[in-house]
């Protein structure tokens, strides 16, 4: 099986049109005709069907697709661990991290990486578990700090820390004029990340195991820079990691508002894909979240 084949024919499933894939990749229609027949008969399979005026995959064609895209990843992997031997490169991180602790996290955790392994380069990206887990399931991450994962097969955590997540509102929020429960939070609006966010998904949880109705979120934002203001001048409610609410900027403008139905107990750690490869730089840093991972996040 020629790779090149394997790329065209990725391009044109993705597009399901053989003359814009001929445009995409530069080639000519019969060149790309004579791949793909190649492939098919390597294979000894059909894997294009016609569908009006598009094609589409077959059974076997979505198979190949699937497992041409693991193929390919595997094959930048490689080349990355063969440069970084061939020339002695410490190596890239690539690392994401929950916006939630971001702030109080990467200033200890990189000024530590740096003076360790100083000739490191870093590239960092910030936003929430769902976002992250994508990217590094994709292989553009080489490692995650969120929340642990631990039903994917695929992915491999370590544990770093318990922290807490709790309903937050401005400091003079009508909520704390007298006696609140639970069922009070359902009469103001909300500040949340989307659905597919596990902190999200736990809040609303939270409020039907008893029977209440879900949260009404009035703003959905995956950036906790524009909470504080966002909150303080509202009578919207949010729901943030203490150390969020403790150390970070602007957070002053903000006040807890304790329940105990609403305290999220949940381990933060770093997650890995199972067998991947990690250059060097990144055999570092996960060695010293391993080693030591809880002094990165103090306040």
């Amino acid at each position: 099986m020629d790779l090149r084949d394997l790329t065209y024919f990725e391009t044109i499933a993705e597009l399901g049109h053989l003359g814009r894939a001929a445009e995409k990749l530069n080639r000519s229609q019969p060149a790309l005709t004579k791949s793909i027949q190649r492939l098919e008969e390597s294979l000894g399979t059909k894997l294009f069907q016609r569908d009006g005026r598009r094609i589409k995959l077959t059974d076997v064609g979505e198979l190949l697709l699937a497992r041409g895209k693991q193929l390919q990843q595997s094959i930048a992997e490689t080349e990355r661990e063969v440069r970084d031997f061939a020339i002695g490169a410490v190596g890239n991180i690539r690392l994401g991290c929950a916006s939630s602790m971001a702030e109080y996290l990467l200033p200890r955790l990189t000024a530590a990486l740096l003076a360790r392994a100083p000739d490191i380069t870093l590239s960092l990206v910030i936003g929430q578990d769902d976002l992250l887990r994508e990217s590094l399931l994709s292989g553009r991450l080489d490692m995650i700090i969120c929340s642990m994962i631990s039903s994917d097969p695929q992915l491999q955590s370590h544990s770093l820390l318990k922290d807490e997540a709790v309903v937050v509102a401005s400091a003079n929020h009508p909520i704390f004029d007298g006696p609140y429960k639970m069922a009070d939070l359902n009469r103001y609006r909300w500040v949340l990340p989307g659905p597919s966010v596990s902190s999200r998904r736990w809040v609303e949880n939270a409020f039907a195991s008893r029977q209440l109705p879900p949260p009404f979120v009035q703003i959905e934002t995956n950036t906790i820079s524009v909470l504080p203001r966002l909150i303080a001048h509202t009578n919207l409610l949010s729901f943030l990691a203490r150390e969020s609410l403790e150390y970070g900027q602007g957070m002053s403008l903000l006040r807890e508002v304790p329940l105990a139905q609403t305290t999220m107990t949940r381990t933060i750690g770093v997650t890995v894909r199972a067998g991947a490869y990690q250059s060097p730089a990144a055999q570092v840093m996960l060695s010293m979240l391993k080693d030591r991972g809880q002094s990165f996040f103090s306040g």
